[in-house]
């Protein structure tokens, strides 16, 4: 017995600077498990068209199996295109280096023990598998199996795409709704740059100044600092051709080129996810030798990104019995969700924020809303979100509302706000005060 754990923990430490195929990157997720069963759980979240390739996630943290109230859920997903390959790899090392510093590095073990980090190094193995000829520049194994390229199949918020929903992208869908995911980031290949929210857009999101502006904006930006400035050069902004740069290494989706169903934008309006897109290397699958610098490069970036999951407020609503409400929302004023963000089945919610003072608002459908005032302080560093719960005495019932369509939903705003005149407004605003007056 003791030689075979033996024989696993050398296996795990021998994890080598090379590509891993499909069998050999499933045989290292599972000796990981075995060699750290109380540290880790490996599940397959679905399969991909050709079946051979399970989407297996590695879960990480003090509780790998379930989620704990209180506790943020985290995520990276790597290799949606299948010829973008630095993140896969760069995943293993990840998992390898979290699973052999936790008890030994203190940060690494808060990190652990506050957060369950789940860590998918491949949306698609047949797209890797079907690159026979590693290129810097685009192949066919971009796609899945079936032609499509998983980051244009997702629902969008702004138009109807029309997709054809794939086995890979409806795993990863069904995944984000049966967990309570926080912060997460995908992993890309083909340029240097961190992009965010918003990749599509319309005039009421900023489009026609270039720029496609979600209601937190503000986080999505430091978001995309923390990891381009704890890379070794993304920050630098002279991106793989003069060309092209990115000031400071970030950029808003929209403003480098438009995409319609990205999975970053379903992730923050349907996930109540901040999702934030790495592009990692600007040669989309680079020599193999070439592998452990990019881990190096990415190390402490992908760490101190991580702990963002902590940032901002978090707590639980309950009715006059303690119960948790699920469903009930919960935002900061002054930046609503065009679909709320709601709490879930253990009444809890997390709201990314930074630092400052901000008006929470909770809300039961039919009760009168409860505003609680919080000054936010940076919090990332105890691994804790500000603790702030909400207790509505009233309500013993249940919330059971609606879940957000899957509809265009910035459609309805676009037509609003081109054809609403500001005197219209005036007159919306005296009838509802003479309703409430009344």
């Amino acid at each position: 017995e003791v030689v075979g754990i033996l024989c696993l923990i050398s296996v795990v430490t021998a994890l080598d600077f090379k590509y891993h195929h499909t069998e050999e990157l499933e045989a290292y997720l599972k000796s990981v498990h075995a060699a750290y069963p109380s540290l880790t759980h490996l599940h397959s979240i679905g399969r991909s068209v050709e079946g051979r390739g399970n989407l297996w996630v590695l879960v990480l943290g003090r509780f790998p199996t379930h989620h704990k109230i209180g506790i943020p859920e985290f995520k990276y997903v790597a290799n949606m295109h299948g010829d973008e390959t630095v993140g896969r790899e760069i995943l293993l090392h990840l998992i390898d280096f979290l699973v052999t510093s936790y008890r030994r590095d203190p940060v690494i073990t808060q990190l652990l023990n506050n957060t369950r980090i789940h860590i998918m190094p491949t949306m698609n193995p047949d797209g890797f598998e079907a690159t026979k000829v590693p290129d810097c520049y685009y192949t066919r194994g971009r796609y899945n199996k079936n032609g499509e390229d998983l980051n244009r199949n997702f629902p969008d918020a702004f138009e109807n795409n029309n997709a054809s929903i794939q086995p890979e992208t409806q795993a990863v869908m069904n995944w984000i709704k049966n967990e309570t995911f926080v912060l997460s980031a995908n992993l890309h290949g083909g340029a240097l740059v961190a992009s965010y929210t918003f990749d599509n857009g319309n005039a009421v999101t900023g489009t026609l100044k270039g720029y496609s502006r979600s209601p937190d904006d503000d986080v999505f930006i430091h978001l995309a600092k923390t990891y381009s400035f704890n890379h070794a050069s993304m920050h630098k902004g002279t991106g793989c051709d003069s060309r092209q740069t990115f000031p400071e290494g970030i950029t808003n989706g929209y403003s480098w080129y438009q995409l319609e169903g990205g999975m970053q934008d379903y992730n923050y309006v349907w996930g109540q996810c901040f999702e934030i897109t790495l592009e990692l290397s600007c040669c989309k699958y680079p020599p193999a030798d070439q592998l452990e610098k990019f881990w190096r490069d990415n190390k402490v970036a992908l760490i101190e990104y991580m702990k963002q999951v902590h940032l901002g407020v978090k707590g639980q609503v309950t009715d006059k019995n303690g119960n948790p409400i699920p469903n009930a929302i919960v935002e900061a004023k002054g930046r609503p969700h065009v679909c709320p963000y709601r709490t879930n089945e253990h009444g809890e919610y997390f709201l990314l924020l930074l630092p400052g003072t901000y008006v929470i608002n909770a809300t039961v459908p039919g009760f009168k809303s409860i505003l609680k005032t919080v000054e936010i302080p940076d919090n990332t560093g105890n691994f804790s979100a500000l603790q702030q719960d909400f207790s509505f005495s009233e309500v013993s019932i249940r919330s059971t509302a609606a879940s957000c369509p899957k509809t265009p939903l910035y459609q309805e705003l676009d037509r609003a706000s081109a054809a609403v005149k500001p005197t219209v407004h005036i007159l919306v605003l005296m009838a509802v005060m003479l309703v409430i007056f009344k």
